[in-house]
């Protein structure tokens, strides 16, 4: 069924969550971002999944975290260590 969702590539979605495209393409791999595969195997993404992630209603574990600057998460856990 053709839902007319527009496909997004791994530097399209990247640049919505502002992270790495290898970064989305390891969330593909991990199973936390559904993916199709062109037929000269490169990774698409729904468009309508992405946007939902975006607005948290669904879950993308470490996508808050990938998104943040390093030096703010290694402020954090320097701070919950003391």
């Amino acid at each position: 069924m053709d839902t007319g969702d527009r496909l997004l590539t791994p530097g399209e979605v990247a640049a919505l969550f502002r992270v790495d495209p290898k970064t989305v393409t390891r969330w593909a791999a991990a199973g936390r971002i559904g993916s199709i595969r062109t037929p000269g195997g490169h990774r698409r993404f729904r468009e309508s999944e992405v946007r939902a992630l975006l607005e948290g209603e669904g879950e993308l574990p470490e996508a808050a975290e990938a998104a943040r600057p390093p030096h703010d998460v290694a402020r954090e856990h320097h701070s919950a260590h003391r």
